[in-house]
C-alpha cells in the first residue's frame, strides 16, 4: 500500500505526518512505525504523528516515538501538527485539538510561527542537584557546567535508565543560564534514546523549573536549543503555572509517498 506522508520540523525536531482521518494506518504495527522513522531504511524522523478525527475538537493527535511506541505529549510535534492541519485546510489560524495529555489550544502566525498551549503545572519537585516536573511528558532538569561539551547521550542515558525514574524513565535536560531571561539546553529524549535538536516539552520544563528554583523571575523565557530558538511564557500563581505557551517555528520540509 502506498502511503502519502508529510515531513515537518520544529527547531530541528523532525516528524513524519500522516493524515489518518480515514483510519487506514496500521497503528499497532510498531516495527512499521520504527522503520518509517529510521534515518537509513525509512523516511527518517524523531517521531511519527497521525492526524485523526475527533468528535469534540478540530482533530486528534496520536504521537509515536521513533522506536515505534505510542508516547506521551510532544510539544514541538504538537506545533508541527497544527501547521500540518493548517496546510491541509482542516483549520484556519486558530484551533483546539486533543492529545494524550488532554485539550490544547494553538494558533498559527506569520512566518510559520506556531504557539501551543501546554498543560498547567502544579507540581515541581525541587532537589539539590536537579528538578523534576511533568509538562505533558516527564522531565529531569539539571544545570551543568560547560554545556557545549557535555556528553548528553551518555549522561542522559545514565539518568534515564537509572534507579531514579524506574522502568518508565524520564526525558533529561541539561541547562546553562545565559542571562535572566535566556537559557540554553540540550535534551536526551526517551523513546528516541539519543539527544535531539530540540524538545518542546523539555523547553517548557526548563523554563518553569528555572523560575521555580529562583534562577529567574521572568514569566516569558527564551530557550536556545540545538536546532534554534523557542519561547515559553506562563502565568505564575503561587506554585501553580498556568496559561503555559510554547512558541516557535514549525516548518514544512517535503512530502512524498512510501510503500508499507
Amino acid at each position: 500500500m502506498q502511503v502519502e506522508f508529510y515531513k515537518y520540523q520544529g527547531t530541528g525536531n523532525d516528524f513524519v505526518m500522516i493524515d489518518n482521518r480515514s483510519n487506514f494506518f496500521p497503528k499497532e504495527d510498531v516495527k512499521l512505525i520504527e522503520r518509517l522513522c529510521d534515518r537509513r531504511f525509512g523516511i527518517g524522523a524523531d517521531g511519527l504523528i497521525l492526524l485523526e478525527n475527533d468528535s469534540e475538537t478540530d482533530f486528534r493527535m496520536v504521537y509515536y516515538n521513533s522506536d515505534g511506541n505510542q508516547s506521551s505529549m510532544c510539544g514541538n510535534g504538537g506545533r508541527c501538527l497544527v501547521a500540518f492541519a493548517n496546510q491541509l485546510g482542516v483549520i484556519d489560524d486558530k484551533t483546539t485539538f486533543i492529545a494524550t495529555d488532554g485539550l490544547h489550544h494553538a494558533s498559527v502566525g506569520n512566518d510559520a510561527i506556531v504557539s501551543l498551549q501546554m498543560i498547567d503545572v502544579d507540581k515541581v519537585q525541587k532537589n539539590d542537584s536537579y528538578t523534576f516536573l511533568n509538562t505533558g511528558s516527564p522531565h529531569h532538569v539539571q544545570i551543568v557546567d560547560d554545556l557545549e561539551h557535555y556528553n548528553v547521550k551518555e549522561n542522559g542515558a545514565a539518568i534515564r535508565y537509572g534507579d531514579l525514574y524506574g522502568e518508565k524513565g524520564s526525558n533529561v535536560n541539561f541547562v546553562k543560564k545565559v542571562d535572566d531571561g535566556t537559557f540554553s539546553l540540550r535534551t536526551y529524549e526517551r523513546g528516541v534514546e539519543d539527544e535531539t535538536l530540540a524538545c518542546g516539552t523539555g523547553a517548557t520544563a526548563v523554563a518553569i523549573a528555572m523560575n521555580a528554583i529562583g534562577q529567574t523571575d521572568k514569566t516569558s523565557i527564551n530557550l536556545n536549543v540545538e536546532g534554534g530558538k523557542l519561547v515559553v511564557s506562563f502565568d505564575k500563581l503561587g506554585d501553580h503555572f498556568t496559561n503555559v505557551f510554547l512558541t516557535g517555528p514549525a516548518k514544512f520540509v517535503f512530502k512524498g509517498t512510501i510503500e508499507i
